[in-house]
């Protein structure tokens, strides 16, 4: 795939699709700027060169209507403040206005144009918006992968117009990724864990890839509830119970042999342990165990390649960390490929304080779960397309 390294762009209008999906409170303050961040290289490298660079994004779900709380002004701030220079944020992302201030960028300028969902147009296929969008610019560039298996306009259909290119930042995501779908260095170990059903996918896919599969969360209470175990009050996935079936008994498959309960989801809770004959009526599982612990940890030792996707518990409840943490900390030993596939289980390496000993942590928590399942994004087939028209 093309990159926007080595192309000719001095003075040009670079059109570029970041990823500025970042959580906010109700008042508009940004709670965590990775993905923010993520998008510095490419901005730093278009602005070497001269470009007129003109930055895009979208932020939650506002479904087409003007969110104030949703709207890019505090990511302006914040990328004017890491970059040290202004970035002008634009009141629109397409129209005469925006047009009239993009015609007067001189080569080095930065705007940020506004929350394209603002516009119900971004996710209905519009053509018209997209050459509004194309318009603006000579060449396009796609650094957003944390939204790449979305198909949104300004993913998949803005290529069809100007030339396209992958960013800096989507490069590494995509190089990082291969590692793990082309020829990882075995044993290959993945953990997957987390409360989504639709992580079951992932792991019937990833059973004919890995040596060996490590789960924790609510998959593996959907998984034990399908093997008959009894769970009491612990959440499972009651859609995917049937499919987890399926291939309960695959011998890759690795659950807990013992777990954390408590009462109820709650910062107060306290902690006990259980085997999976003994969990309590009244309670929840929350946590692997000690003895799971152990084992899980003995298996990544022996790894080369290992990929995580989802907490293996409530690492946000203080007693019930311990089997996330020990396992990140686990990672962090190792002179394995680590890979952390972004979402919460990235949120919780960074609270662990851990990122930087892994080999690479992503920001895209969808895009690698559709990676790891064996579909194609469509943000990168896009590209691929745009590469065949222009050459």
């Amino acid at each position: 795939m093309r990159t926007i390294e080595g192309v000719n762009i001095e003075g040009k209008r670079v059109l570029v699709r970041c990823g500025f999906d970042i959580p906010m409170d109700e008042q508009g303050n940004i709670l965590d700027d990775k993905r923010i961040k993520e998008s510095l290289p490419t901005i730093q490298y278009l602005s070497s060169k001269k470009a007129r660079i003109i930055l895009m994004g979208h932020n939650g779900r506002p479904k087409g209507k003007v969110i104030s709380n949703l709207s890019m002004d505090p990511i302006a701030k914040r990328l004017s403040s890491l970059l040290q220079r202004p970035v002008l944020k634009l009141n629109d992302c397409v129209g005469s206005q925006v047009e009239s201030k993009v015609r007067q960028m001189a080569p080095g300028d930065i705007i940020l144009l506004e929350n394209l969902r603002f516009h119900a147009e971004e996710q209905n296929s519009d053509l018209s918006f997209a050459r509004q969008l194309a318009s603006l610019a000579d060449l396009f560039v796609q650094d957003a992968y944390n939204n790449a298996h979305h198909s949104d306009v300004s993913m998949v259909l803005i290529p069809k117009f100007i030339p396209s290119y992958a960013g800096l930042s989507l490069a590494k995501e995509l190089k990082y990724m291969q590692q793990l779908t082309l020829n990882p260095n075995r044993p290959y170990l993945a953990i997957i864990g987390g409360a989504k059903g639709e992580k079951l996918p992932v792991i019937k896919n990833l059973l004919n890839k890995v040596d060996k599969i490590i789960i924790g969360g609510v998959i593996a209470n959907t998984l034990l509830k399908a093997k008959g175990v009894d769970i009491a009050k612990s959440k499972f996935d009651p859609e995917t119970l049937e499919v987890a079936k399926e291939f309960m008994d695959n011998e890759k498959i690795l659950l807990p042999v013992d777990v954390l309960v408590g009462d109820k989801w709650d910062v107060n809770t306290e902690a006990q342990v259980a085997d999976l004959n003994t969990i309590p009526k009244s309670s929840m599982i929350l946590d692997i165990g000690p003895q799971t612990i152990v084992e899980y940890k003995a298996l990544l030792q022996t790894a080369k390649t290992i990929v995580w996707c989802g907490p293996i518990g409530a690492f946000e409840l203080p007693e019930f960390r311990a089997g996330t943490k020990a396992l990140a900390e686990c990672l962090a030993s190792l002179k394995a490929t680590t890979i952390i596939g972004g979402g919460d289980s990235a949120d919780a390496i960074d609270q662990f304080g851990l990122a930087d000993k892994m080999t690479h942590v992503s920001v895209g928590g969808g895009a690698t779960l559709a990676v790891l399942e064996g579909k194609e994004l469509p943000a990168i087939k896009a590209l691929e397309e745009s590469e065949k028209v222009f050459g």
